[in-house]
């Protein structure tokens, strides 16, 4: 295993962390207990969860929040591992009906870091991040309370998820005027169907050093072979029929490239991302243990220049970073 700090953090994680938003509803706690197992087998120390991450993602639908916690806490309470992993869990996401149940005010922040503390069985999280962007609590109170909860040593360090380049820029000119670290990491969509992060996400985080967390590194399963695996009889979900329909073509020329390099196309896509400097540890999220077992090999994947200039052919970015890309 391969390991790289946490943007300009001390922190070194693991290139591939594990990514358990399946554990709870795809994935039964004693498969989740052997994907864990064999993660730290393996040298993964980057541990990826929320609180919202166990069921179907809606306040109206809250059974099986917190699941996925309560699983990865059951793991710690029984192997000990607990000074082995960088555990990582998320705020933000409505976790009942009540009008304070949700999003980042002092309130939520606290009552939601003692809720997933108590479900994960342990007395602090290493990093602990914004789900979402909040633009109606001011960055005052969310640093305030982020920096109480440093201080009673319940986290220790701070990240992002699906931020925009300027609610990154202000929140770390916030935490600045705090005399705080501020932001350490920002999970962002990002993969090679996705690449709009390039336009302002990543310039923000190189300038600030921020390490990224890409979410979705295949594309939710469009980079993962699915023409192949369709063709041996698996079936896609309406939703995905269509988007693989769309794209079609550039999904054959896509899986015939991976075939020409003699990778597979799950590999390739995660390697495609491991290349990136700004990129701190890319997350899988398996539902089995063959499945992170599979993951792994994409640290051993090199893809020539040739093949880049290749992929980007095939699935083009945003033209650059901005302004460049869109101005002169």
């Amino acid at each position: 295993m391969n390991y790289k700090h946490l943007g300009r953090t001390g922190l070194r994680v693991s290139r591939i962390g594990l990514g358990t938003m399946n554990f709870g509803e795809l994935t039964d706690e004693p498969t989740s207990f052997r994907i864990m197992d064999e993660a730290v087998d393996s040298g993964i120390n980057f541990f990826d969860t929320a609180d919202v991450y166990g069921g179907p993602q809606s306040p109206d639908m809250a059974k099986g929040y917190g699941t996925s916690e309560e699983i990865i806490g059951n793991w710690l309470a029984r192997s000990g591992q607990r000074d082995r992993i960088v555990l990582a869990t998320k705020v933000y996401q409505p976790m009942d009906t009540g009008p304070n149940d949700k999003y980042l005010s002092a309130y939520h922040i606290r009552r939601a870091c003692e809720a997933s503390l108590k479900r994960l069985k342990t007395d602090h999280i290493d990093l602990y991040q914004m789900h979402h962007i909040d633009r109606n609590t001011p960055w005052e109170e969310i640093w305030q309370a982020m920096e109480q909860l440093i201080r009673e040593g319940k986290i220790s360090y701070v990240g992002s998820s699906n931020f925009a380049g300027w609610d990154i820029a202000t929140a770390q000119c916030k935490a600045d005027a705090r005399n705080l670290l501020g932001l350490a990491s920002e999970q962002s969509l990002y993969n090679l169907t996705q690449r709009t992060a390039e336009l302002e996400v990543i310039p923000a985080l190189r300038h600030y050093g921020i390490g990224l967390i890409p979410w979705s590194p295949v594309g939710m399963g469009m980079l993962g072979g699915v023409l192949q695996k369709m063709a041996a009889g698996r079936r896609a979900a309406p939703h995905m029929q269509e988007r693989i329909n769309h794209l079609r073509p550039q999904l054959e020329a896509w899986e015939a490239l991976c075939e020409e390099i003699g990778e597979t196309p799950a590999d390739v896509a995660l390697a495609w991302l491991l290349q990136n400097p700004v990129v701190t540890t890319v997350l899988s999220g398996p539902r089995t243990v063959e499945q992170l077992r599979q993951n792994l090999n994409a640290l051993s994947v090199k893809l020539s220049a040739q093949t880049l200039k290749k992929l980007d052919t095939l699935w083009p970015g945003p033209g650059g970073e901005a302004p460049e890309a869109y101005a002169w």
